[in-house]
């Protein structure tokens, strides 16, 4: 960070820590115990697309290294277009078995990320649910190194559940990296598995 940075105020940008996935497993035992929620086994990549064969043989490794795991018993990795343009890459586990997805995720974003397509990386997404036709996200932002929890309201309608979304973030802040910016609390409409 240079003088002129300090002098306008400017930070320095967080830097991409995959490893912070690895805290999903603990995070979901304080989850079931504050709130209620347990993993639906469903988790997924979203990416921006990029043109070009490189960035089309980056996303199908990606694919292939997770279809090659001998020990998924579910469907293969599906790839998914969402109505905003956006590439998901989606998994799915047995609900138990939580360290598998996050491996996952981590496989899919470590993939993409090592052959230059980092830039291209926007979130990841692990589904929860409580048993009472609510579904969370719990979204780490690839760019902030950092969590929050999306919650859509049942019932079809874009509308979020915000003073849940507060309680989950302030249940998780021990165990996870939770994003202090609320304006980063983005709306995935759509995301698989929600």
């Amino acid at each position: 960070m240079g003088f002129l940075d300090i002098l306008l105020g400017r930070g320095k940008p967080a830097v991409p820590d995959l490893d912070r996935l690895f805290g999903l497993p603990s995070a979901a035992v304080t989850l079931q115990a504050a709130a209620g929620f347990t993993p639906t086994g469903t988790g997924a990549v979203c990416f921006a697309s990029a043109e070009g064969a490189a960035f089309a043989r980056a996303r199908q490794e990606a694919q292939d290294l997770l279809d090659a795991d001998t020990g998924r018993t579910g469907p293969p990795v599906e790839p998914v277009r969402d109505e905003y343009g956006y590439s998901w890459l989606v998994s799915r586990r047995a609900p138990g078995d939580l360290p598998a997805l996050v491996s996952d995720l981590h496989a899919v974003n470590s993939s993409l990320e090592s052959t230059g397509f980092g830039p291209q990386l926007l979130c990841s997404v692990a589904a929860f649910e409580d048993g009472r036709q609510r579904r969370i996200g719990l979204v780490y932002l690839y760019k902030r190194g950092s969590w929050y929890a999306f919650c859509p309201l049942p019932g079809g309608e874009e509308k979020r559940d915000n003073a849940l979304e507060l309680q989950i973030g302030a249940a998780l802040a021990d165990d996870l990296h939770v994003e202090q910016d609320l304006t980063r609390w983005f709306p995935i409409w759509g995301a698989p598995g929600l």
